[in-house]
């Protein structure tokens, strides 16, 4: 991998965080991401993931940026179970797009400790099998297949 050259907004918050004009309450550092507590507190311990370098949301990623940031992840998630016993599980959760609940455009993961069922974080999933044919299925293989052959 070259030489990382981080690029910041400077009307962007998570910008504003990473060169230390917006405290946080930094739980890792490195030279490609800052992990930190989000501010809403989903559950305790949930942090926030992000490349140290301006990226709108998942499809602007590079290959690059893409393995460094993925890589520490699950590294991190490790550490924040470590950090309390009562951690029995953990959401990953990546919104691109307002209509995904992306809120700040500058990508993101959230760590979202588990300490029960009732830790009161929810995801719904709907079945909707019956609304998908074969040929919804060969489009989306062949688009896939197409993006990933480039």
């Amino acid at each position: 991998m070259a030489a990382f050259e981080p690029k910041l907004d400077d009307d962007c918050i998570f910008c504003k965080i990473i060169k230390g004009d917006i405290p946080s309450y930094t739980v890792y550092e490195d030279d490609m991401v800052k992990a930190f507590l989000d501010i809403s507190q989903g559950t305790p311990g949930h942090t926030l993931v992000i490349p140290k370098t301006h990226v709108p949301d998942l499809f602007a990623y590079d290959t690059d940026l893409a393995s460094a940031v993925f890589a520490r992840i699950p590294k991190i998630a490790r550490a924040i179970k470590a950090s309390d016993s009562a951690i029995i599980g953990m959401n990953v959760v990546n919104n691109n797009g307002a209509v995904a609940y992306q809120s700040v455009f500058h990508s993101h993961f959230h760590l979202i400790p588990r300490y029960s069922d009732k830790d009161d974080f929810r995801m719904i999933f709907k079945d909707n099998t019956k609304k998908y044919d074969e040929t919804d299925y060969t489009r989306l293989q062949n688009a896939i297949k197409a993006q990933l052959n480039d």
